[in-house]
């Protein structure tokens, strides 16, 4: 193996790395963007009121 192959490996590994990184800190904003989307979404949605207290107490359950 030749010595000066190994800067070029070396180069090779470090640029693969930054790379790596670099792909991992935009995939965290890309989420942290998406959970900020989503929680806005939900907060838009309208409040959803009680039912009255007689609804729901009994259920016919013959066919």
């Amino acid at each position: 193996m030749d010595i000066s192959s190994f800067g070029s490996l070396s180069t090779a590994l470090s640029s693969s790395a930054t790379g790596d990184a670099v792909g991992t800190l935009v995939l965290k904003k890309a989420m942290e963007i998406q959970e900020q989307s989503a929680l806005q979404l939900l907060q838009a949605l309208p409040q959803i009121s009680s039912n009255p207290p007689n609804l729901g107490n009994a259920v016919d359950v013959k066919a």
